[in-house]
């Protein structure tokens, strides 16, 4: 049984930024590669939201989708909820969806 998938306004903002980034500077395929990609990896949460590593942050885990992007989301009931698009390549402190210590 697949979860619902739900999408926050601040992933959908992101990664809307991100792929006209990708277009504008390296082209509509690599763009279309990218958003093929962010795809494949959703279904596979929706699928097995299990998946992701626990952030510690209660119910938040996180799958790698390019070495330099990361996918937040949390799971509750029947649903997926993905909160964010995260540059791995940005200071970890700055990231609120993991417990520092």
């Amino acid at each position: 049984m697949a979860y619902e998938l739900i999408e926050k306004k601040r992933f959908i903002s992101k990664l809307t930024k991100l792929l006209l980034y990708l277009e504008n500077e390296w082209g509509y395929l690599t763009a279309k590669k990218f958003r093929q990609n962010i795809d494949k990896h959703l279904a596979l949460i929706a699928e097995q939201p299990l998946i992701g590593i626990h952030t510690g942050i209660q119910n938040v885990r996180s799958i790698l989708i390019t070495k330099h992007n990361r996918i937040f989301y949390k799971i509750a009931g029947n649903k997926v909820i993905i909160l964010n698009l995260y540059d791995t390549r940005i200071n970890p402190k700055k990231n609120p969806y993991t417990r520092h210590t």
